[in-house]
């Protein structure tokens, strides 16, 4: 069943990825210009499918959300410290990611 949502997400990165490159060539800040959010958009996707595909913790206690900046914001609970370290070193990998803000707390009765 993990395998299935790792690939699910995978195959939706890659589709955003097209859009992500044309928007990459885009110098436009506004986020309410559709090339900003959907660049905004495929970075969140491309971390959400690195947290999936390490099995670090489920997708819905992880939030991500990324700016038109490249600022990603990441909430919620993980079962370690650990846990949230290696949740913050994937996101400060992802390309287009320039600073990673982390809000995730400890929570073991996950």
């Amino acid at each position: 069943m993990k395998t299935k949502s790792a690939i699910t997400c995978l195959m939706i990165a890659t589709l955003l990825g097209s859009a992500a490159a044309i928007a990459a060539n885009d110098s436009d800040t506004d986020r309410s210009n559709p090339k900003a959010f959907v660049r905004a958009s495929a970075v969140t996707s491309k971390i959400k499918t690195k947290l999936a595909a390490e099995h670090l913790t489920s997708l819905g206690r992880i939030h991500v959300d990324t700016d038109k900046d490249g600022v990603v914001r990441l909430s919620g609970t993980a079962r370690s410290q650990g846990a949230i370290d290696k949740a913050v070193s994937l996101a400060r990998d992802t390309e287009h990611v320039r600073s990673v803000h982390s809000d995730i707390t400890v929570r073991q009765d996950d």
